[in-house]
Formats: structure tokens, C-alpha cells, sequence
């Protein structure tokens, strides 16, 4: 078991990682602990099972993938070493956990090596967070847009719109804590502002934004 929490070696440098296929097995490990959590243990051979796969499997691909992906294309900016890892122990656990009704997000992480500077250092750190953050607002303006233009979608595409919005935003706020091996760390480290400002947006979406009664309130509004 020990095993399966280990850190990745340095075989992941020398050519014998495959990254698409890693970020396959997250892509699917988290998209079927997600659609777990929200179908319930009790229903998986509902037809709503089905149907929180299709949203799980597009909320998770774009909130963890384009997350890591993000890690990883601004380190190998910088001329840095990059592959993604799955974390097999923690995919198992989140599966495993869900059906207990809880859901935890650590499908695996970008490893990195080579000479960096702190400012790289943070801004690799930062664009995971970020990009959970954009893609919060982009659902968010998609899901306001749909109601403004009165368009009539299917009920799923309501369901990815928010689901996408409220967990993007939490995610993005989740990975700036400041400490241990959170993003937030090295993000503070390198600059006190740019970690300020990223914290505040988050909070900003997660709580202000996110909040029922102002989705409701939007809602009404736009309406």
C-alpha cells in the first residue's frame, strides 16, 4: 500500500512516463469518484448515473487536466523538465471516499525540475489556480448568458455551467493555501500581492458570487 503513495522516481525524466496516459487515468479516476459523490452509492444504476458521468467527465477534464496541463506548459516555458504523475493511492482513495458522500481532488501532480528562479517558480505555481479561476468565470458568463438570451438548453448543460462555475472557483481558491505543497506556498513566497489579489478573486467567486442567494438574485434579475 506504502507503494502507492510514493513520489514518483526519476524514471518520469528519463522518457518512461507517458503524460497523456497519466493524465488519462486522472481524468477518469476523478471523473468517476465526482459522479459517484453526486449520484450516491445507493443509485449508480440509475440513469442519472449515467448523466452525472457526462458532467463529471467534462467539469473534472477541463478543472484538473487544463489545471495541470497549465503547470506543466509554463515550466517547460521556462526550460524546465515537466511531466505530469498520477497519484494511483489517491485516485483509489478519492473513488472509495465518494461513496461515503465525500469527494477529495488529488488526482496527481506536475513534476519539475531544472534551474528556476523564485518569480518562475511562483508564476508555475500560479497557473493552476488561474486557470481554475478563468475557467470559473468563463462557466459563470456562459451560465448567465444562456439565461439572458433565453436560450433553451438541456437541463445537462445547466448542470455543467454551474457545477463547472462553483467547483472551478473552489478548486482555484482551494490550491492557494499557503502552505505545505499548495500552490498558495510558492505563489507567497515569490510575491505577497499577486498571492493577495489570486486569494481575493477566488474568494470572490467561491463565496460572494457562488453564494445561493446571489445566483438566485442573477437569475431573477436577468430574467
Amino acid at each position: 500500500m506504502n507503494r502507492l503513495f510514493q513520489t514518483p522516481d526519476e524514471a518520469i525524466f528519463r522518457g518512461q512516463a507517458n503524460d497523456n496516459f497519466e493524465l488519462l487515468k486522472a481524468w477518469a479516476g476523478t471523473t468517476l469518484a465526482y459522479a459517484v459523490l453526486r449520484t450516491g452509492a445507493g443509485n449508480l444504476l440509475s440513469t442519472g448515473f449515467i448523466s452525472n458521468l457526462l458532467v463529471s467527465a467534462v467539469v473534472c477534464g477541463l478543472g484538473f487536466v487544463l489545471h495541470e496541463l497549465a503547470h506543466r506548459v509554463v515550466a517547460r516555458r521556462y526550460g524546465a523538465e515537466a511531466h505530469f504523475v498520477a497519484n494511483n493511492g489517491w485516485l483509489l482513495l478519492s473513488i472509495v471516499i465518494a461513496f461515503a458522500g465525500f469527494f477529495i481532488a488529488a488526482p496527481g501532480a506536475v513534476w519539475h525540475r531544472g534551474y528556476l528562479t523564485t518569480r518562475q517558480g511562483g508564476l508555475i505555481a500560479l497557473a493552476g489556480p488561474a486557470t481554475n479561476l478563468v475557467l470559473s468565470l468563463l462557466f459563470f458568463i456562459a451560465l448567465i448568458g444562456i439565461v439572458v438570451a433565453q436560450v433553451s438548453v438541456p437541463r445537462i448543460v445547466i448542470d455543467i455551467c454551474f457545477i463547472g462555475f462553483s467547483l472551478n472557483a473552489w478548486l482555484g481558491l482551494f490550491n492557494m493555501i499557503p502552505a505545505g505543497p499548495f500552490d498558495g506556498a510558492k505563489v507567497l513566497n515569490w510575491s505577497p500581492l499577486v498571492f493577495g489579489i489570486t486569494v481575493a478573486i477566488g474568494i470572490l467567486l467561491t463565496f460572494v458570487l457562488g453564494s445561493e442567494s446571489t445566483i438566485v438574485t442573477l437569475l431573477r434579475f436577468f430574467r
